[in-house]
This record gives C-alpha cells, structure tokens and sequence, in this order.
C-alpha cells in the first residue's frame, strides 16, 4: 500500500487548502475569527482526516475518518456558497474552487468505495 503521502486524494486536498488560504487572504479582516477561521479548519480537516484514516490499523477505521474527510468537505462547500452569498469571493472565484471541491468529492468517494470493497 502506498503511504498516504502519495495519495491522489490527499495531494489534491492539499492542493484545495492552498486555494482555499489564498481565497481567504482576501476576505475582509473583520471575518478573520468567523467565516474565515471555519472555512480554514474545514478545508485542513480534509487531508488530515485522510492521513489519519489512512494510519489507523483496521478498514473500518480508515472508513470512518474518510467520511468525517467527505464531512468536512460539504461543510467546505457550503461556507464557500455562503462567502459568495456576502460578496466575498466572487462568482468566478467560487466556481473555480467548487471544481477543485469536485475533484475532492469524486476522489474521497472513490476511495471509500475501495475500502467498503474489503471489508
């Protein structure tokens, strides 16, 4: 098995938390401590929750944080809606991250449908 490290899945939710820290440098500085914080701790939660799924010793473990990583996710999408709902990422911007949102989405999906499969 490939360490996490290597992981399509967890490079490209890497790749989504760096967006997602770009994105959030331009938000306005009263939302630093509330929307701003939430939509980073969501996105980090993402890998994170991958490796550590991906460190655990059973299948059913790993399953688990996967889903808590899909979790973080839809929250991620969701706050992301609610930036552009209050103007703060454009529509332009919030498309281009919601495509990297999808590549997470089918990535994490992918995964935990292999997983299931060996159990």
């Amino acid at each position: 098995m490939k360490s996490y490290i290597e992981l399509d899945v967890w490079i490209e939710a890497r790749k989504l938390v760096n967006q997602v820290y770009t994105l959030t440098n331009e938000f306005p500085k009263e939302e630093l401590y509330s929307i701003t914080n939430q939509i980073r701790r969501s996105s980090v939660s993402i890998p994170s929750n991958i490796a550590e799924g991906c460190g655990r010793q059973s299948t059913k473990e790993t399953i688990r944080f996967l889903y808590i990583s899909r979790g973080s996710l839809y929250e991620l999408e969701t706050q992301l809606y609610l930036s552009n709902d209050q103007q703060f990422i454009s529509n332009e911007l919030l498309k281009t991250i919601l495509n990297q949102v999808e590549i997470c989405k089918k990535l994490i999906n992918g995964f935990i449908k292999y997983y299931k499969s060996k159990i």
